[in-house]
């Protein structure tokens, strides 16, 4: 019994799977028999009914004519009782050559040489005589019902008559041929085709969560509460747009968009280089940047009486000296948790109106990682988010436990989180190993980082001493693997996260970084580390949903 492709077909005609049967019971064991094969091509569609690949005979390509057909200057059948040309013999030979041609076109077929397609009519019902022949059939390539017992032979014969001189098909050329005909080229699956439409969705629904600006729009001290993934910074970007465009019942305001790392703002400088000039903020950056455009000194980042008291205090009297035409209508704080008490000082001394200047704050208090618990001096009204957009499902369930209060997901479904226990191994080799086997599944290097929560990677380490802070920072937007630490990365996000729990839980805020560390991966989160620090850190059910 032949090959059948497919094994069990749907036929449209009883005619087809009259010949079909026939040939099914005829075939050898190494020939191929495919029905109704559909090709497309740049002339017309076509359709071949069978197609018959015989190793070492030759291949035909067969148009089956059921009912009632006959020759009468052109071919002719009758449908529903009326005459209807038809052109079975056009529709044999143009399919053999379309099939010719696809699949010599075919990367798979290399560099064989050609092999010898043929074409045949099937009239299994119809009877003509053995004189019959037409110059574009000889009445060898037409097969009608007196045949059928036959057809098998004849068909082999057809083919060995049809060669023209060429080569034959092997059994090897079948086997490829019959491949190309009804496989395709071998793709596999996509994580960042999964990746772009979760983040489409995530793009659609945090627009739509802009609404809450408009609740804003009478409100000029305002404080938005979200956890990770709730689209505070996506907000804070918008609301800082709409401010300095002004319109409608809003006149155009002089806009600052503050925030205290240097990722963080190097990220929304690059969103508001995107937008018309018209639009942009009048300054963005970080906390001393705001400060260092009136003249404010720099300091050391590891010194905290300077950043704490000398640069804040400075800040405030700079401010304050400020002309009007200096000053700002409206200040936006995104992670306005890593902000101190004494930060609030300057940035209430930049409005022009500091009682009733506009300030918008976002935050999210279980994000707030440094030893600061500043808290802007005025009164704000709390508006909160309290869906997660960003993350997939798998991604917000295993750090849900650590979010401050209650958030529902809407990221969509994605892959398990994974926990690599490191054992005695070094962590940061074993997390080297996740960041490869994310780039073997198909990551582009760009969407995946390895965040430590410990001491530094040393590729972070050298990319700092190489760039400096500020262009090391820039590296984030390279097409490379992003190695960072948890402290510099809230605001930011990658699609594949690689978390590394090098050291033992030990420090204050550790429940806090594990928090923002596990949140920054979108799509795929793997935490290489010690079950014993997971459980000492984050508790019994993070562990749980971990697998720990």
């Amino acid at each position: 019994m032949p090959r059948l492709i497919p094994e069990h077909p749907t036929f449209t005609t009883e005619s087809e799977q009259a010949v079909w049967e026939r040939l099914c019971d005829g075939l050898g064991d190494d020939d191929v028999l495919i029905t109704n094969l559909r090709l497309t091509d740049e002339h017309k569609d076509h359709e071949v009914d069978l197609v018959v690949l015989m190793p070492d005979i030759g291949i035909v390509a067969l148009e089956v004519k059921g009912g009632s057909v006959w020759w009468d200057d052109g071919w002719r059948i009758k449908r529903r009782g009326r005459d209807a040309a038809i052109h079975p013999v056009d529709q044999a030979r143009d399919g053999k050559y379309a099939l010719r041609a696809y699949v010599e076109r075919d990367e798979r077929w290399g560099s064989r040489t050609r092999v010898a397609w043929a074409h045949a009519v099937v009239t299994p019902y119809s009877e003509f005589g053995a004189d019959f022949a037409l110059p574009d059939l000889p009445r060898w390539s037409l097969h009608d019902t007196k045949d059928q017992e036959h057809l098998v032979g004849r068909l082999r014969q057809n083919a060995q008559r049809m060669t023209h001189g060429q080569r034959v098909a092997t059994l090897d050329d079948v086997d490829e041929i019959a491949e190309i005909l009804t496989g395709r080229l071998p793709t596999t699956y996509d994580v960042r085709a999964e990746a772009d439409q979760r983040a489409d969705v995530a793009d659609r629904l945090t627009l739509e969560q802009a609404t809450i600006l408009r609740v804003t729009r009478l409100l000029h001290r305002v404080e938005v509460r979200g956890g990770a993934g709730s689209g505070k910074t996506v907000l804070a970007l918008q609301q800082a747009k709409e401010l300095t465009r002004g319109g409608q019942d809003r006149k155009t305001q002089r806009v600052a968009l503050l925030c205290y790392s240097i990722g963080l703002a190097e990220h929304l400088k690059r969103e508001v280089a995107t937008w018309d000039r018209k639009h942009r903020p009048a300054f963005v950056g970080t906390f001393h940047a705001f400060g260092r455009q009136w003249g404010a000194a720099d300091g050391d980042r590891t010194d905290s009486e300077f950043w704490e008291e000398r640069l804040p205090a400075e800040m405030a009297e700079l401010a304050a000296g400020l002309p009007d035409g200096k000053k700002y209508d409206a200040v936006i704080v995104d992670e306005a948790q890593d902000f101190a008490d004494s930060w609030w000082t300057p940035v209430l001394r930049a409005l022009r109106d500091e009682e009733e200047g506009g300030l918008y704050v976002y935050s999210d208090e279980n994000q707030r990682i440094f030893a600061r618990f500043g808290r802007p001096p005025v009164a704000l009204v709390p508006l909160v988010l309290d869906h997660n957009l960003r993350n997939t499902k798998q991604i917000h369930e295993s750090f849900g436990p650590l979010a401050p209060s209650r958030m529902y997901s809407r990221g969509g479904e994605g892959p398990a989180v994974r926990f690599v226990d490191t054992g005695i191994a070094d962590p940061l080799d074993v997390a080297d190993d996740e960041v490869d086997r994310l780039l073997d599944a198909g990551w582009d290097p760009q969407h995946v980082a390895l965040l430590t929560t410990g001491h530094r990677h040393p590729i972070q380490v050298e990319r700092t001493d190489f760039h400096d802070q500020d262009g090391y920072w820039r590296t984030y937007w390279d097409d490379d693997v992003f190695y960072g630490h948890v402290l510099g990365c809230k605001g930011l996000e990658r699609r594949a996260v690689v978390l590394c729990l090098n050291e033992d839980g030990s420090r204050d805020r550790a429940r806090e970084r594990l928090y923002v560390g596990m949140s920054r991966a979108t799509d795929e989160l793997v935490v290489v580390g010690d079950p014993g620090t997971v459980r000492r850190v984050a508790g019994d059910e993070v562990a749980r949903r971990l697998g720990v």
